[in-house]
């Protein structure tokens, strides 16, 4: 697929997630063959002060082509001035913000809050479009609530105001990530716009991938909660969209030679006290579903060096 003058090798892409999708887990993300791969949100105001952590998390150097940096606020005129930043630090494309739930981005106009305001959505979008060469794209939900879906006005204002591409997540905000994702939202939204439409919701097996392509028609689809503890889901999803094929889940070994790889990553990038920290709910979800998970998990939060971590986890197998 295209987004704007940039062609993916695949329409697999991965999501934007704060907290997760940091250097390490791109890079994993990558080598599973993701078209796109996503960097966690970042705040545009955070980003015109100069802020140390933030500009830390843009750390996008010597990563593979194509990286999607994703930007959050409420007012044209600083989203355009961030998304300059950010253009100059390297990123290929621009998302917009309009689908985080969070009450602490919501409550200040930012996120799936701005769905609630057309008028200010479409201005940052035409202000960002205007303000680099890059693709913009826009990434929102189906609406605030479900007496105020407006999904598809949203993207036709993206449309308009020269965003590149669309993503839906098919859930209200008022449903943060419960319930079922609602696909038709993103059937609707690609047979009202001629820009690319890419679906997000509810992404767990590659067989859910073709099913929302099928069902949807979408141009892509976005994978997010279901790859943590799970990145073979990508290169699953890009193999059953290409030909129907699929390869077999890893067993055990597999697993955890790459959770112990990622840690190792994450240390290297980040410290052994905060790469350790970073890697808690990482290797929760990588020990998903062994026997005595729970007490797996118990000991990993209590471990405060490498080299025991690695020792537990090679343990496993």
């Amino acid at each position: 697929m295209k987004i704007g003058s940039l062609a993916l090798a695949n329409p697999v892409i991965t999501a934007p997630m704060a907290g997760i999708t940091d250097k390490a887990f791109r890079e994993i993300l990558k080598s599973m063959g993701s078209g796109m791969v996503s960097a966690e949100m970042v705040s545009d105001k955070a980003l015109t002060y100069g802020n140390r952590n933030t500009l830390e998390l843009l750390d996008i150097q010597g990563e593979a082509y194509p990286l999607c940096v994703q930007i959050f606020g409420s007012e044209p005129d600083v989203m355009a001035e961030a998304a300059v930043i950010v253009a100059e630090i390297g990123a290929h494309v621009i998302d917009i913000n309009m689908g985080c739930p969070a009450p602490k981005i919501v409550r200040n106009r930012e996120g799936s809050a701005l769905m609630r305001h057309p008028i200010l959505a479409g201005e940052i979008i035409q202000s960002v479009v205007q303000a680099v060469q890059v693709p913009v794209t826009v990434k929102m939900r189906k609406g605030w609530d479900e007496s105020s879906v407006n999904a598809l006005e949203i993207a036709q204002i993206a449309e308009k105001m020269g965003a590149a591409a669309v993503t839906v997540h098919g859930r209200t905000r008022d449903q943060f990530y419960s319930g079922q994702a609602d696909w038709s939202i993103i059937r609707r939204v690609k047979q009202a716009v001629a820009i690319p439409v890419i679906g997000n919701g509810d992404i767990w097996s590659a067989e859910d991938g073709l099913r929302m392509m099928e069902a949807t028609g979408c141009d892509g689809v976005m994978i997010a909660r279901g790859m943590l503890g799970n990145p073979w889901l990508v290169q699953n999803t890009v193999a059953m969209l290409k030909d129907g094929g699929e390869t077999a889940a890893p067993d055990l070994e597999v697993r955890m030679a790459l959770a112990r790889a990622h840690l190792a990553r994450v240390v290297e990038l980040k410290g052994e006290v905060q790469g350790i920290k970073q890697m808690r709910k990482h290797l929760a979800w990588y020990i998903r579903g062994i026997r005595d998970a729970s007490r797996i998990r118990t000991e990993i939060n209590r471990i405060t060096r490498q080299a025991d971590l690695d020792r537990l986890l090679l343990s496993l197998v």
